[in-house]
Parts: C-alpha cells; sequence; structure tokens
C-alpha cells in the first residue's frame, strides 16, 4: 500500500502561519511524522504540497499511475472553491480522506462548503495536526490488504 500525502495553498507556512489555529508544527514536521507513522504500519508514503492548484492536480493524476492506493489531502483554501481538484480526485478514483487542521465549521461561514467533501471516504476536522495521521491509520485499517 502507498498513501500520498498532499497539502494544499499556504500549508507550506504552517509553523509560522496564525500558530493560534494551525499550531507550531511545520509541514516539515508534519511530513515527516506522517512518514514514519506509515512506515511503522507497513506502508509506504509520499508528501507534496503546492500553492498551485495545477500542481497538485498533475500530482493526483500521476497517482493514478505510480502505484499510490490512497489520499490524504488538505486543499487548504481549494477545499471550498476548486470543482477541478475535486474532479482530479474523483477521475483518479482513488480513496480519499479530507483533512483540515482547524474546524473548519467554527470559522466563518464560506469555510462550511467542501467541494471534496462529496468524494471523500472521510473527512476530519479540528484535531489539529493528529487529523494527518488519524486519516492514515483508518486508510491503512481500511484498504491494507
Amino acid at each position: 500500500m502507498k498513501v500520498l500525502l498532499l497539502n494544499g495553498p499556504n500549508l507550506n507556512l504552517l509553523g509560522s502561519r496564525e500558530p493560534h489555529i494551525y499550531g507550531a508544527d511545520t509541514l516539515a514536521d508534519v511530513e515527516e511524522r506522517f512518514k514514519a507513522e506509515a512506515q511503522s504500519l507497513g506502508v509506504e508514503a509520499d508528501a507534496f504540497q503546492s500553492n498551485h492548484e495545477g500542481a497538485l492536480i498533475d500530482r493526483i493524476h500521476a497517482a493514478r499511475k505510480d502505484g499510490t492506493t490512497a489520499i490524504v489531502i488538505n486543499p487548504g483554501g481549494l477545499t471550498h472553491t476548486s470543482v477541478a481538484l475535486r474532479d482530479a480526485l474523483s477521475g483518479v478514483a482513488l480513496p480519499v480522506v479530507e483533512v483540515h487542521i482547524s474546524n473548519v465549521h467554527r470559522r466563518e461561514e464560506f469555510r462550511h462548503h467542501s467541494y471534496i467533501s462529496g468524494i471523500a471516504e472521510g473527512v476530519i476536522a479540528g484535531l489539529g495536526v493528529h487529523g494527518y495521521g488519524a486519516a492514515l491509520r483508518f486508510l491503512v485499517g481500511r484498504y491494507k490488504g
């Protein structure tokens, strides 16, 4: 099993951007922990972050051919705006778990709608960076075999 961790726009600023909302962990911390946990669960993990919608879509398309079996994605602000990202995820037909560090439902009204949730196996919001590990463990439990 190979799980791809995708992070969208502005998540490269983790650790310095609004730490009262997103915490002190950096994106490098998140990716390192994700890969270590994947290894401990006996699966492979890859990570990718971009501030560009097209780059995320290209990486999703590549996942279809590189042996990826599931995707954990924090789409950032694209959650609420990108039909194209949803279509890419739907088009590769891989299991997806959507993760948000903050509880988007306690925030601004525009953050309450997700284009991704309707195609995701699950949605995790508000657990901080621990949501990434929860998503990984869910996918491994459901699909490793």
